[in-house]
């Protein structure tokens, strides 16, 4: 074993003369072990917010999207993307178009984000799990065609799920010059029917915003031609590598088309989060940074009580290097004590909330009950490494400027 690292834990574990020297020295590993659970447990926070998120947008999401890279719509037939939705990974492809539209019932207005969809849109998405009502996802038959609302538009349009009179949708004539003397003829206008649900996926993007229904209603109404899309959406089999067939599709492609999985159809959600946790890990690490002044101030005690030690292994022989190097040690190792201390209790505390949501988020307004928490392993050897790092570089230069300061005086004096 290395001699300054030998000595240094003997240090560490022996009894002082000064008991304030062992209160100073559990301070700091107590200081150092909260400051670290606060990071563990913060940034496990962070990624269990991030997993609900993922898991509510699921239900409305796509697996894969395929998207124009200029302009807002693109012709389904086109034949790479019919060389797409024939490749023996994709397992649902739907075609879908939505463009802004407002909406009236019974005086109430609202501009919703009308999307037009195929009657495989269940195959794709879990929206039926987002369903409240008594009828079914239901969006045309022989003659009708029918509205599935977002909550928000449900409650903005006060017609609740089973509306007696139909929805009123206006869209504007496209390619038509504006009749300024007789503005209602600038739009164009048709009705959906109530089809007995709504879908509440509990994100106000899609909740006060989207209503869906038949791709044949919103190509009418838009006046789009009858292959005419803005999204082709995809659901992959469940053998296949979605990363791997998302770079097939993209070749498959070109430049022509963008093509996004759900975190890109979501990056700006998703950065934000990711944002927010790199700061909270950067303010805590000011913390961290801060409580590894109470090692400067254990070892300074330190340094000063074993003087007499320092001589004695000066007579011996050993160099301003092994002397500086134990002090160095000895702070390294109440570092990572107090890392290992606050890494375990931290899993603790974190694993206590997952099973039991000890910490509720409040009156159950929200989608979940408790504060998420989802433990990463990459997350845990991050805030190790920063402890060890933190803890060496606040120790290291003090640390040594007191330790050749007391090894200039003891020159001195010989």
């Amino acid at each position: 074993m290395n001699l300054s690292l030998y000595i240094a834990r003997r240090y560490l574990f022996s009894k002082k003369s000064h008991q304030v020297i062992n209160i100073i020295s559990g301070v700091a590993v107590a200081g150092i072990a909260l400051a670290t659970i606060a990071m563990i447990c913060t940034l496990s926070v962070f990624n269990g917010f991030t997993e609900v998120v993922e898991m509510q947008f699921t239900a409305f999401d796509p697996q894969v999207k395929i998207e124009t890279a200029e302009g807002k719509t693109f012709d389904a037939l086109d034949k790479r993307i019919t060389a797409v939705t024939s490749l023996p990974e994709v397992e649902t492809a739907t075609q879908c178009l939505e463009e802004r539209a407002m909406v009236q019932y019974n005086g109430q207005q609202v501009m919703v984000m009308l999307k037009g969809v195929e009657e495989n849109f269940t195959e794709l998405t879990r929206i039926e799990d987002a369903l409240f009502g008594n009828g079914t996802f239901i969006i045309k038959d022989s003659t009708t065609n029918y509205a599935v609302i977002g909550a928000g538009v449900t409650s903005a349009l006060n017609c609740g799920i089973y509306f007696t009179h139909p929805l009123e949708v206006y869209a504007p004539k496209r390619n038509k010059k504006a009749n300024i003397t007789n503005p209602a003829s600038n739009f164009k206008k048709d009705y959906l029917y109530a089809s007995g649900v709504v879908f509440a996926v509990q994100q106000q993007k899609y909740d006060n915003n989207y209503l869906l229904s038949s791709i044949d209603f919103a190509r009418n109404i838009f006046n789009r031609g009858s292959s005419e899309v803005s999204s082709v959406e995809l659901r992959l089999n469940e053998k296949c590598n979605e990363t791997s067939t998302i770079k097939k599709i993209e070749k498959i492609l070109g430049r022509d088309f963008t093509v996004k999985d759900r975190y890109k159809q979501q990056e700006d959600v998703f950065k934000i989060m990711q944002v927010e946790k790199f700061i909270s890990y950067i303010f805590l690490s000011f913390i961290l940074l801060i409580a590894c002044f109470n090692i400067i101030g254990s070892l300074s005690m330190l340094v000063i009580e074993k003087r007499q030690d320092v001589e004695t292994l000066r007579n011996l022989g050993a160099g301003n290097k092994l002397i500086t190097d134990i002090f160095v040690f000895e702070g390294c190792m109440i570092s990572a004590l107090g890392a290992v201390s606050g890494i375990v209790l931290g899993i603790g505390i974190c694993m206590i909330q997952q099973h039991f949501g000890v910490l509720s988020l409040g009156d159950g307004s929200f989608a979940i009950d408790s504060y998420p928490v989802k433990l990463d392993s990459n997350d845990i050897l991050l805030v190790f490494a920063t402890v060890l790092i933190i803890g060496a570089a606040a120790v290291g230069i003090p640390v040594r400027l007191l330790t050749k300061r007391i090894l200039e005086e003891s020159e001195q004096k010989r």
